[in-house]
């Protein structure tokens, strides 16, 4: 393992601001590996420690495979860790909303660019992403359909779910969009929770990826074959909302539990009284892929997203 400078500039609170990252084996650029960008990302940091561990050991072992080199770029964020903030300190941007960045930009922007750069060129690119909204989920890959996309590169990490999305606005202003569009195979990795640690799903985004290095040529590994995994467009998620009431938040499910159509999925209760004053029901038959996890809801806020039942 060697450690690299990514990317050092100075900056008003802290001084120098370094971004490293670790390489494995050495020769063609194969692999690039980036992990947390925010500083709420507790699970993906907690990922990127635990890859890093075991990238070192099969370096170790001589198991990466001779002229192919891994790059794993832990954490753009660290500051923000640091503080308790979700974004950059100074101007609460946001590193994944900044690609493919400015050199003579603001300081998310300059990261941004400076990683870009340095990111560019690799055969393959795996962001360990939190979703969109709060919330837990199936862990699951998803890739923005540019038409560079390739869904049977994506099967190769054997998790259950690969999600599809065409890009909204802000989507090509991330990292995996301007991968894909320099001409990288990338996928975001996403595994179930962001400001806390699950040790179990962690574990499986880790083996996920050594999985697909393996398949690759990149690495030597044994690991179990996986899921077969099934395709989604995130369009045909189907939200349900708390339409006509807000208060304490008591879910009744977990994200990959099926449900069929009238279960109660989730009370509304009256933060002043105590009274259940909502009962949630599952509109169709099919499976929780998110729910919400915060102890309040307001209404019409998504709660949940189903994967339907397609019935034969």
């Amino acid at each position: 393992m060697n450690k690299e400078i990514i990317y050092s500039m100075n900056t008003a609170y802290r001084g120098e601001y370094e971004i490293q990252g670790f390489s494995y084996g050495s020769g063609e650029k194969t692999a690039c590996i980036v992990g947390a960008m925010r500083g709420n990302e507790f699970q993906q940091l907690y990922i990127s420690s635990l890859l890093a561990k075991k990238l070192s050991e099969l370096e170790a072992r001589g198991a990466i495979v001779s002229g192919k080199q891994i790059l794993l770029i832990p954490s753009l964020n660290y500051s923000s860790f640091n503080v308790g903030k979700k974004y950059w300190i100074t101007d609460n941007s946001d590193i994944n909303r900044s690609f493919p960045g400015n050199p003579e930009g603001p300081a998310t922007s300059r990261i941004a660019a400076a990683v870009m750069e340095k990111v560019t060129g690799y055969a393959y690119g795996i962001q360990f992403a939190s979703f969109y909204m709060d919330g837990e989920f199936i862990p699951h890959v998803r890739m923005i359909e540019t038409g560079r996309q390739s869904n049977s590169l994506a099967n190769q990490f054997g998790m259950p779910y690969v999600l599809t999305a065409e890009p909204r606005s802000y989507d090509r202003a991330t990292l995996n969009y301007n991968w894909q569009m320099r001409g990288t195979d990338a996928f975001s990795v996403y595994s179930g929770v962001t400001d806390t640690i699950n040790g179990e799903s962690a574990s499986q985004a880790v083996s996920s990826v050594l999985r697909f290095l393996t398949r690759m040529g990149v690495i030597r590994y044994n690991c179990h074959a996986g899921y077969i995994s099934t395709i989604l467009d995130e369009e045909d998620l189907l939200s349900i909302r708390s339409e006509h009431a807000a208060g304490f938040f008591k879910k009744l499910v977990q994200p990959g539990d099926e449900v069929v159509r009238g279960d109660i999925i989730a009370n509304i209760i009256n933060p002043m009284t105590g009274e259940n004053t909502t009962d949630i029901y599952a509109p169709t038959d099919g499976i929780i892929f998110y729910c919400q996890n915060s102890p309040m809801i307001y209404q019409n806020s998504v709660i949940f997203k189903m994967i339907r039942r397609l019935h034969n």
